[in-house]
């Protein structure tokens, strides 16, 4: 690959062992648990700040007044700050939600090899803690071949663009 030729042209021979201990399917794997990891803490990020900045409004603006709704008709009027506070709560689901599936995500494949393991006895719990992970995921042929990590995240983000 071009990282593993990079690596040779920098560190010599030995940058021709990168991929021992792992392959491109654990590789793949990890980058995106990696990559997801990171856009799932952004997401939860901004989902926190948008909480913040409802609540606050909320408080400023208690003396607003506006027309409540029940099946698409005028009901009761409300006040802005407790329409704004319904989302808000929504909101705050999200991010526990997103919370749940970055907890799923965030365990790391890489070490397990092509799908049954590998001789070379490498200390997969130090490599998640250099890399950032919470733990590894054990079972060789899961870690490879999971991609449930995926569609949950696309449920979640898809609730947070529902609300």
């Amino acid at each position: 690959t071009a990282n593993e030729r990079r690596l040779t042209e920098i560190v010599g021979a030995v940058g021709g062992k990168l991929h021992t201990g792992r392959s491109r399917n654990d590789q793949v794997a990890t980058d995106v648990r990696m990559w997801l990891r990171d856009e799932i803490r952004t997401l939860i990020g901004h989902m926190k700040a948008l909480v913040a900045t409802a609540v606050s409004r909320a408080e400023g603006e208690l003396d607003l007044i506006l027309p409540g709704y029940t099946h698409l008709q005028r009901a009761q009027p409300i006040r802005w700050s407790h329409w704004l506070l319904c989302y808000a709560w929504q909101w705050k689901r999200d991010v526990e939600r997103l919370e749940g599936v970055l907890g799923r995500v965030n365990l790391m494949p890489l070490g397990v090899g092509a799908l049954s393991g590998h001789p070379f006895g490498l200390d997969r719990h130090a490599l998640a803690a250099d890399l950032g992970f919470d733990g590894i995921i054990n079972n060789s042929l899961d870690a490879v071949g999971d991609r449930d990590f995926i569609v949950e995240f696309l449920f979640s983000s898809s609730m947070v663009m529902l609300h």
